[in-house]
């Protein structure tokens, strides 16, 4: 914790580098550059380009035969123009690091580091796992995984900072946690005619408007009203001339839901709808339907166990730890969690003196950096916990 503390400025340093520095999903090859330099010369070993990109994972053998436990942080940015104006504020345009993934990657770095200076006391070996591609589906933790390279390992932690709580706060969720995600995009194609004479077309509009009224009902009268469940559509591509009937319409959209029963009965109804709308308006449809991220699972024992190793910060570093709500957006470390034990926590980070910070994803995100420390040594509570060092 020490050590930790004495390195903040330089976590600092490094957040702020690579916040100045954002590459969007499979296109992090100077951010991956940059985190296997760190790790040039320590006695680790570094495999880089894992998976579907650029995912590089790191190896720190232990003095002492025992568990192998896997850390992870996600180091992709956004295609967002910054509006923040701060003075390390992105030199990419259009890209930004709008998620808080500059802040995982600096706390990651700087606790392997520590690690690796004290990792003859360590009863087993620690993977450190710097993910490419979290915001693109089909992300970068599926095809970790499928590397093979994590197969040995016991236990999984991650983290995500989030600003709607202060830092010095931790939440966490026993179960499901964060939604899973399915995208879809339908084409309709009809019969395009003049505006005047309807009988001799076949308006894809139309067809497309009642396509849009009738997936609401999924939720409202096919789901369990005690399931989470959204349908969203957020594309809607029919525009033409105000007297020409439009023959191809296409729409696309958003699934979100809590367990992969509702995933299926989603899939299911979306399906049934769209036979339906052929049988009614006389139209053909092209239906693209597929499952990005799966819902994010914390084991229960995994995140017990976590809650009861970061009791210990209370009163330092840690002002609380205290159970989250359901989140309905989407994190690929739901992969990991779905083959390996583990849990995903939430460490706070809203800005000081704000009331209302800005989410995740808008143009003027911003975090408290006091939250990188908290980051750092709460995973590290979980380490000497986990190896009942502390």
């Amino acid at each position: 914790m020490n050590m930790i503390e004495e390195r903040t400025e330089e976590m600092i340093a490094i957040r702020r580098h690579l916040h100045a520095h954002p590459e969007l999903s499979f296109h992090e090859q100077a951010t991956a550059d940059y985190v296997a330099k760190f790790y040039e010369g320590k006695d680790v070993v570094v495999e880089r380009e894992v998976g579907n990109g650029h995912g590089i994972i790191v190896t720190i053998n232990g003095g002492k035969q025992g568990k192998t436990l896997g850390l992870r942080a996600d180091f992709d940015a956004l295609p967002i123009q910054e509006e923040t104006g701060l003075p390390f504020a992105s030199q990419h345009p259009g890209v930004m690091h709008a998620c808080g993934h500059d802040g995982h990657t600096a706390y990651l770095l700087i606790l392997a580091d520590c690690l690796i200076q004290l990792k003859d006391e360590l009863p087993g070996t620690i993977k450190m796992i710097h993910q490419h591609a979290e915001e693109t589906p089909p992300g970068g933790a599926k095809s970790m995984m499928e590397s093979g390279l994590l197969d040995d390992v016991d236990a999984i932690y991650g983290i995500h900072v989030f600003p709607f709580f202060n830092a010095g706060e931790i939440g966490y969720r026993s179960g499901f946690a964060m939604a899973g995600r399915s995208y879809f995009k339908l084409g309709i194609q009809g019969t395009g005619g003049h505006g005047s004479s309807p009988h001799m077309a076949n308006d894809a509009i139309v067809a497309a408007s009642y396509f849009v009224t009738a997936i609401q009902t999924i939720v409202s009268r096919r789901l369990n009203p005690f399931d989470t469940g959204v349908v969203t559509v957020g594309s809607f591509d029919g525009k033409g001339s105000f007297n020409v009937i439009k023959d191809y319409v296409e729409l696309e959209g958003d699934v979100r839901y809590m367990t992969s029963a509702t995933r299926k009965l989603i899939d299911k109804e979306i399906r049934r709808i769209v036979t339906g709308l052929e049988a009614m308006y006389g139209i053909t449809t092209m239906l693209t339907y597929t499952d990005d991220y799966p819902p994010l699972y914390n084991n229960p024992e995994a995140t017990s166990d976590a809650v009861n190793y970061l009791q210990k910060g209370i009163g330092d570093y840690l002002t609380s730890v205290s159970e989250a709500e359901m989140l309905s957006g989407s994190e690929d470390f739901a992969y990991y969690l779905e083959k390996i034990p583990g849990a995903f926590l939430y460490v706070g980070a809203k800005p000081k003196g704000v009331d209302k910070p800005y989410f995740n994803h808008h143009p003027k995100f911003d975090i408290d950096e006091d939250s990188l420390p908290v980051a750092a040594k709460s995973v590290a509570e979980i380490v000497l916990g986990y190896y009942n060092l502390s």
